[in-house]
Order: C-alpha cells, then structure tokens, then sequence
C-alpha cells in the first residue's frame, strides 16, 4: 500500500504528543511492506527543536505553504490512502486539496477528537470542518466508545473507527534506574489540565514535604508557584522518557477536561509508562476499565488525599505487581505493531465500503 500522511509533525517531538504518535504507527506501518510518505508544514517553533529530522522508515518533506503542497499532487492523488491529521495548519484548505486530489482512500486521524468535537460545536473549523467529515472515506479516532457514533450520525462520516495511540516497546524499554521522583509527570501545559495538576501533584507536594516530585514539559505559564520539592524540566525528548519513567516510582496521567467528558481516550503516555514498567496514577474518565483494569495495572485519584494514600500505602510489592501486569497489558494489545494492523484492517474495510456502494475509486 501507498499510503501518503499529512501530520501535524513528525520530525518534532517539541510541545507536542502527536509526534511520538505517527512515529510509532508509521514505523510499524512500514515494517509490514507499505510505503510511507509523511508531509509537514514547516512551522519556526517546530523547526527551532526538530529531534527527527530525516525519519529511516518513511519519505519526508516539509512544505511552506499551500502552494508549495500543491505541489505534492502527483504523489496525493497516486496514493492508495492519504491520510491528514489533526490540528495541520490550515488543515481545512489542506483536506479540500486531498479530497479533490486523492483516488484513493481519503481519512481524517484525529488524535484529538474531544477537542474537535467541542470546537466544532462552537462553530470553530480550525483544521477540520462538518462538510469534511461527510466527505473523508474514513474517521480514524483516538477516542473510542459512544463518540464514534456521534461521528457517524451526526457528521455524517461513512466509516469511523477507533485508532487509539500506542507505544513503540523497543523505543520504550523497562529499565533499571534508582529512583529520583516519588511522583512524575510528563505533558505539555494545557489551561483545562491545570487544575487537576494542582489538585493531584502541586498540592500532594505541599503536603508531602519530604517527598519528591516533576513536572515535565514545554509552555508553563510563568506565574506558576511550585512548591520547593517540584522539579521543572522544560522538556524530555522522547529518547530520554524510558529513563524519565524509570527515575520514577510513579507517574500520573492527567486528561484534558473534553476528553473526560467524552471517555474512551487513553493518552500514549500512559501506554509509555506502562511499557516502561512505571506504575501509572490516573485521574477517573469512563472507558478507563476498558484499556487498564483498575487497582491491578493502573492506579486511580480524583483527589489530593488519593495520591498521597497511593504513594503511601503502595509498597515495593504491589507497585511492582501493578506495574508488570501494566506492561503485559500493553505489549499485548497497545503496541505499534497491533495499531499497524488496525490501521490497515481500517483502510481495507474503506476500500470494500467503496467497492460495496460502487463508489469509484
């Protein structure tokens, strides 16, 4: 298969989480045969902290403009599947271009879909509009359970499926390290993710003086108080995070407010940790039951005294026992390679839906 993918980036990993996203899906996509060709807008913040700038498993281009992308028709409309992503600049006038292009399978990954589904709902097309659902052949989703139906019946996609993240367990090993943090976190800044930040790691270290925390990640406003046993750490590249996860006896996972509400979207950090044998403390969203079973391999708080009973009462045996059975979950089911396979299952299903209805290719 010929597939062709226009992503919010690839090449940077700087202040976002897509990036570590389609690394680890294309890679295992093209270790089973197909050819890949990734185009990015080249963007200065991007540009300024690029980590992969020439990928081994896929062809890869920046383009300036809309111009200098139209310039990639040949390669779009030769594609046996285009795929565009989420949050793309301009990404509207990018899916028009695809759509009008494309012979083969046209598909929306959004890796974000809470988010867009709330913007859209405020009327707000940044990247993506109702008319280009109903015209993708395909709604690849990082969230699942009862949005996919929204997604059919309401904006009219002819085929959405769930395509949660995943992680790369070669590029996110267990490792043996001592501890430095009691409790980790790793993401970029997010005003709706703030307050539960505060409420399950700011305000369990001012209560637990003696014990050590982090927060890592790019965009932190300036007027944020930490307490003296925070670290800050403004940004970990993704080769660095099996060491970040491995110096810490547990890390929390913290969802945006949209994604709460919507469910079913498990963030790839928490698939990292986990691959990486880090016991994982996660805010409550419905569908969590779904990816990890909790109380055996994920931890779960709502509040500040959560946290500090789980820190406190979770001894070396248990952490230990919730962690393995974390990782055995995910090299089960969450890995590239089953994503791969979906993906491809996904794109098949899109090809017989067109074959069925006699929709040309």
């Amino acid at each position: 298969m010929k597939l062709v993918v226009l992503g919010l980036s690839l090449s940077s990993a700087w202040g976002n989480g897509h990036a570590t996203t389609w690394r680890a899906l294309l890679r295992a996509f093209a270790a089973r045969g197909h050819s890949v060709t990734f185009l990015e807008r080249d963007v200065p913040w991007y540009a300024a902290h690029r980590d992969l700038p020439e990928p081994d498993f896929c062809r890869f281009a920046l383009y300036h403009d809309l111009d200098e992308l139209a310039g990639w028709r040949r390669e779009i409309a030769a594609a046996d599947a285009v795929i565009v992503g989420s949050y793309v600049p301009e990404g509207v006038a990018v899916g028009r271009l695809v759509q009008r292009i494309a012979v083969g399978i046209t598909a929306f990954y959004d890796i974000d879909t809470p988010v867009t589904l709330a913007k859209l709902s405020r009327g707000d097309y940044e990247y993506v509009s109702p008319a280009l659902i109903a015209g993708y052949d395909l709604y690849l989703s990082f969230t699942g359970g009862p949005t996919l139906d929204v997604l059919e019946a309401e904006y009219g996609s002819p085929l959405a499926r769930v395509l949660y993240c995943s992680v790369d367990p070669d590029a996110y090993p267990k490792l043996e390290r001592t501890w430095r943090w009691d409790l980790s976190y790793l993401g970029t800044w997010s005003a709706d993710r703030q307050a539960s930040l505060d409420r399950l790691l700011l305000d369990a270290a001012r209560r637990a003086p003696a014990l050590r925390f982090v927060v890592a990640g790019a965009q932190y406003p300036d007027d944020i108080v930490w307490p003296v046993n925070v670290e800050r750490v403004e940004h970990v590249a993704p080769d660095a995070h099996p060491e970040f996860y491995a110096e810490s006896r547990f890390t929390l996972n913290v969802t945006r407010a949209d994604m709460v509400r919507a469910g079913w979207s498990p963030s790839v950090r928490l698939f990292e940790a986990a691959a990486c044998g880090t016991p994982v403390i996660s805010d409550p969203w419905p569908g969590l039951s779904s990816v990890f079973e909790p109380g055996d391999e994920i931890l779960i708080a709502e509040t500040t005294d959560d946290v500090l009973a789980a820190l406190a009462a979770t001894g070396p045996g248990d952490r230990e026992r919730i962690a393995a059975a974390a990782r055995a979950r995910v090299l089960a089911q969450h890995t590239a390679g089953h994503r791969a396979e979906e993906l491809e299952a996904h794109l098949n299903a899109a090809v017989t839906r067109r074959a069925e209805e006699k929709i040309p290719l």
